[in-house]
């Protein structure tokens, strides 16, 4: 038989530090994943994402389980960097298109300290954390 515990706030055992549940619930990450660039279908660890699709060289979308309530959910994505890339280079993330089910990425870097173009690249590890509300 399952439970259900119902709470307005949680405290710590000394009943302080309390928190509402509510901030709990708007503060937690709905979705992330973490995996190595160059073997993006082949995720290391993750919640609410059951794999996704490698668009070619650093370009990805991630697919999310339960989706989120709307596209207005934040993105957080980050790249360790490759050996093929050197670390004098400016690395960028760039959140493409967001949808409910999903959201595209892409890892590159802009050679050299005058700029240049970005090039796209299969980082060493990625990872993305998505916050906002499931639907």
């Amino acid at each position: 038989m399952a439970s259900i515990l119902r709470v307005n706030t949680l405290t710590d055992a000394s009943s302080n530090n309390s928190t509402a549940m509510s901030t709990i619930n708007q503060g937690t990450a709905k979705a992330w994943a973490c995996w190595q660039g160059d073997q993006f279908t082949t995720i290391l660890d993750s919640f609410n994402s059951s794999g996704g699709t490698d668009n070619g060289a650093g370009d990805y979308t991630l697919t999310i389980t339960n989706d989120m309530a709307n596209v207005n959910y934040s993105q957080v994505d980050t790249h360790a960097e490759s050996a093929s890339v050197a670390l004098s280079s400016s690395n960028q993330n760039t959140s493409r298109t967001k949808a409910t089910g999903s959201c595209h990425f892409a890892a590159s870097y802009m050679a050299g300290s005058g700029g240049g173009n970005n090039t796209r690249y299969d980082a060493s590890r990625m990872n993305v954390v998505l916050m906002g509300d499931l639907a």
